[in-house]
Formats: structure tokens, sequence, C-alpha cells
């Protein structure tokens, strides 16, 4: 790391002479140290409790997204922003900073003001990360609607937060996003545009299509046409009535049960978070990391680590495809040297597992971040082993906390950076608590993680029960993870608490035995449910993808547990399979796999 400041010995030597003594405990400090100071990789376990607060030397920011964008053009106007490489998209931060001016004028123009929800509904294309600004820019609250929505969860979504314009391409494969909204709205093809009057959409009455023109509403090239002098200075006047804590977008929840909850984000929460990432992953001392971003826009993955940090950083990310695609991504990293990699344990899998891999020169990778879901161990040796990828981080949050509040340090060793979700964010607390009685419990036990600070959501969008009943009255946001932290602050997951299977009484956490699961040698992927059983109430039930080629048995995934885990661990049953449900940001939906397990399994009747 490399520190902002030089001082030398011949200045207050003995202000320095502490620097160079190694930490000790002092007498008069607490008994129980509650906090651990983040720098750098935590090297002394001050933690005495499973209570974490992460003290830094860098205070947070307090800047607006598009304040964030301004001054990172100014720095370096040439340097590119954004490249989209399937489309052909190349910008530099000038090219930026100017069409995010012209688009977030144009929607004020069009008679969005500040406070209105837009609703952005897309792949990975160009429209969505100058949207995301633009909309910053003008005090619009940006809402993230997942690409794969169909008509009911899109209808719900836009009225949830009544949508006042909404943003899409005419389609993208298999999805007719123009061709729902009219079935949603039929009143569109006789409106005018921005003036949309609808029954079952009330505030929808604009809609903005990227790519071609169509009745009842705008094209893309009219948002950037509308504005006039007059709507430039309006955007300029704005800035000065922009705060830092206004909400600036609303994340859906991704309803892998349930139905999605809107978490409103602010300016503060998502540049803070964007800002301590990158530190702790070091893009702010190195100036030309250009970083692949196979991740989903729509999420908290793609937004903020990706569109936030290349505001806050300077960074350039570069988008492979609109679509995931394995192959894109790879070729995407040769093609563009690009230094960083994003993905969620999935898309690393299937990068892994390209059949061409060794064709293609990866060796300017030189870190990327794992985050999403669960990551197994074997498969963060394996991004270090096959891909090259030395300084690989692993991720942990949430949506609800913009997202990220435990990440690795680059540096770390292979057996925490595999084994945990590293140590505590800059800034915030973090803690380990019974589920029951809410009382932080002793280090390496297992409860409850609880997140407080700057990166804790407003709260669900006009969801006063639904925020109540996650956010505590002190502001505790639970995430209904169950984990435990050491004296470092370095977490383990161990699992969600509603995924937790009980065998007999016995509590099982099946993200253990699917980390164990993947180091046999015929696993690709492993994903571990709970399927109801008359006698023990849930027996354990193994998902497993083999490695291309390789045929298994019952019997051998069986034999492989036996010695090796606690005998109520191994899984009764065994099933494999060739694909897993997933919600479009790669992350396994449990119920639906274990709704399929049973029905496979002929498992009839309720828990």
């Amino acid at each position: 790391m490399v520190p902002g400041v030089a001082f030398t010995a011949r200045c207050f030597p003995a202000a320095l002479k502490c620097l160079r003594t190694p930490w000790t405990s002092r007498a008069g400090l607490p008994a129980a140290a509650r906090f651990i100071h983040v720098d750098g990789p935590p090297v002394v376990p001050t933690l005495t409790t499973s209570y974490a607060h992460g003290t830094s030397s860098t205070p947070l920011l307090h800047d607006t997204v598009g304040g964030m964008l301004q001054k990172s053009t100014e720095r370096h106007p040439d340097k590119e922003a954004v490249v989209f490489v399937q489309d052909g998209v190349r910008k530099t931060f000038a090219q930026f900073q100017q069409e995010v001016d012209q688009a977030a004028a144009g929607l004020l123009a069009l008679g969005l003001k500040k406070g209105d929800r837009l609703g952005m509904w897309g792949p990975n294309i160009y429209e969505w990360i100058l949207f995301q600004f633009a909309t910053a820019k003008a005090g619009i609250i940006m809402v993230s609607v997942n690409p794969a929505y169909q008509l009911q969860e899109v209808e719900f979504a836009l009225r949830k937060v009544g949508c006042k314009a909404v943003v899409c391409p005419t389609q993208f494969k298999t999805q007719q996003y123009c061709d729902m909204l009219r079935k949603i709205c039929p009143e569109i093809d006789s409106s005018i545009p921005g003036d949309i009057q609808s029954a079952r959409l009330p505030e929808l009455r604009t809609v903005i299509v990227t790519d071609s023109r169509q009745p009842g509403m705008f094209h893309f090239d009219d948002v950037m046409q509308a504005a006039g002098s007059q709507h430039m200075q309006q955007l300029q006047d704005l800035q000065k009535k922009i705060v830092f804590d206004d909400p600036i977008n609303i994340q859906f929840t991704s309803g892998t049960t349930g139905v999605p909850k809107g978490a409103t984000l602010s300016h503060h929460n998502i540049v803070n978070n964007a800002y301590f990432v990158g530190r702790r992953v070091g893009y702010h001392w190195k100036p030309h990391t250009r970083v692949c971003v196979p991740v989903p826009l729509y999420h908290c993955f793609g937004s903020v680590g990706a569109g936030i940090v290349m505001a806050v950083h300077g960074t350039t990310i570069v988008f492979p495809s609109a679509g995931y695609d394995g192959k894109a991504n790879i070729a995407a990293v040769e093609s563009e040297r690009c230094t960083f990699i994003y993905g969620t344990p999935t898309m690393y899998v299937d990068m892994i597992n390209q059949p061409d891999l060794n064709k293609y020169d990866l060796s300017s990778l030189e870190g990327g971040i794992m985050a999403g879901s669960p990551c197994p161990p074997e498969l963060v040796r394996k991004v270090v082993s096959v891909m090259g990828v030395k300084g690989i981080t692993i991720a942990y949050g949430a949506t609800e906390n913009s997202p990220v509040t435990f990440i690795s340090s680059p540096l770390d060793n292979m057996e925490r950076k595999s084994e945990t979700i590293g140590y505590v964010l800059d800034h915030i607390e973090a803690k380990i608590v019974d589920p029951t009685t809410e009382q932080v419990l002793p280090l390496g036990m297992s409860g409850e993680i609880m997140i407080r600070g700057y990166c804790v959501m407003l709260e669900y969008w006009k969801e006063k029960g639904k925020t109540d009943e996650c956010i505590t009255g002190a502001r505790w946001y639970k995430t209904g993870d169950i984990g435990s932290m050491d004296g470092y602050s370095y977490c383990k997951v161990n699992g969600r608490s509603k995924d937790m299977i009980i065998r007999g009484g016995e509590n099982i956490y099946p993200a253990e035995i699917e980390q164990f699961l993947h180091t046999h040698p015929k696993v690709k992927e492993a994903q571990v449910v709970g399927v109801k059983d008359a006698r023990m109430g849930e027996e354990v039930c193994a998902c497993i993808k083999l490695v291309e080629g390789q045929e298994c048995t019952t019997e051998e995934i069986r034999d492989f547990c036996k010695g090796q885990v606690a005998h109520f661990k191994i899984p009764r049953y065994v099933l494999f399979v060739d694909s897993f449900p997933l919600t479009i940001t790669g992350k396994i939906q449990k119920h639906k796999l274990r709704e399929e397990a049973e029905g496979r399994l002929g498992i009839k009747g309720e828990k």
C-alpha cells in the first residue's frame, strides 16, 4: 500500500518512535477491545468478543455520485471510463461526463424532477450506466429492475415504487421488453410520448427505448436532444440542492424467496462503499486498473462495484457482453488487458471450465473479487492456480448494505482467502449474536451476523413493517446469515439461517458440506439442501454437477464423506444435475432446488 504522505524521522522523531515499535497491549486498555484497525490486514488479534468496529485513518467521503464523477473527470479526462466490448462502445471520462450531463438535462426537459423514480430495465448496455449517472446528477432515483423479470414481476416492481419513467431496449434474447410494457399498459400505443395514462401503472408517464422507435415511447436520441440551455442551467442549479443523504437508487432484493423488496440506498451509502472496497483491493494506488465486469449492472455488485467504483477511483470498467458469456469474459481479459475481474462463484466455475481457457493470455490479471453467494475454498484455490489470479479477494455483503461489509485483502494468505469472507470493512460495525437473545457471542461461536454503519440502507421503499423486521431501533441490520468471527475480525459464513437443515435435532449448515464436496475431483459444483423426512424431520440431499466427461455414483460420494465429516452430515440422498435454478445475479435458488429434489425423490407432505 502506498501511503498518501511521507514523513521523515527528522520531523518530530519522538512522535514517530511509536510507529517503529511493535504494538503490544498497554495497561489501561479495556479488557474487551471492541475495535480493529483496518488500514491494512489486522496483525494483532485485539478482539475478545464477536463485536468489531473497523477503525480507519481514512475518513468517510461526503460527496454525491455526480460530484465524484466530476472529480475523476477533472483528474484524468482522456482516460477510458467505460468499454462495452460487444457493442464497440468506448468513452473517456470527458466524453462520458458530457453525455451524462446531456442525458440528465434531457430527463429534466421531459418533465422528470428530483425525487421521481426511473426504472432501468435491461442487460449490461451503455445506456444502463449512462442513465445510472444521469439520474444521480438530476436527483432522480434510479430503480434497478431485474432484466429477467416477466410480466407480473415487472408490473409489481414498477407499481411498488411508483416509477414515472422506464428505460429499456426493445428486446434482449427472449425478453420482449416493449411488448411486455404494452401488455401491462395497452394505453401506450395511443399515447403521446411523455403523457402515458395507465390504469395498472398510474404513475408511469414516460418510456424511453434505447434502440428503436415505438408508438407512444421516446427514443434514446430524443432524450439526448431534448435539453436546451435553460435545462442545462436547471441541472447546474440542482447540484446545490442534492445532498449526499438523498435516496438515489432502489435495488430490488434478489427474491430467491418471497416477494422482492426495494432496498433504498443513498449517495452516502454507495459512494463510501465503493471507496473503501476500492481501497481494500488497491485501486487508489493502481492508476491503470482495468476491471472486467461480467456481473449484471442490475445488481449491486455491478452498479456499485463497477459503476460507482469507476467514478470514485477513476478505474476503467470493461463489459465483455450484454448477457453473461464465459468465453467473452476471458476473451475480453486478453483483448482489453484487464488487470482485475469480478464474478460470482458460478461465473468463476464457468470460466475455469472453458475448454480452451489455456489458449487465452490472462497474464494481465492481478486480482479479482468473488462475491454474490458462498465461495467454496476449492474454487478460490483453482482461480489462483488455473486462472493465475493471485490477488483474488472474497467479498461478503447484502444489497441492504450497499453491498460490502467484509472483504479479504489481496495480501491475505490462501487459508484466509479461501476459508473466510475477509475482515470487516472500514467504518463498519459487525457483531455475531445469539439469534434468539441478540446477545454478542464469544469469539469463534456461530450466530447471526449483524451490521451497523454508513452502509445500512435507508429503508425498504415505503415498507416500514418490513424495514423494522430487519433493522433494529439501534440501526443494526439483521443479515439472516450464520457466521463466526476470530480475534482479527475475519469472519466465516456457515450459511443462511433459513437454509439450515435440522436433522433429528442436529443443526446442519449446508455450506460446510458443500465446501467439502468441492474437494472431490469429479465434482464441478455442489449444492446441499434439506428435504422432508417423516422420521428425522429433514434429511441431507446433495445436488451435484459433475466435471464434464466424468461419471459418479451416490455410493462414491457417500464413501468420500465417511470419516471426513460427521456421520449425520453425510448426504442420505445424492442427485446428479446438469444445472441449478439461478437468479439473474447467479445466486442459487435453494427453495426451488429443494422442490426439484423432493420431486425427483418422490417426497410429499409438509416438513
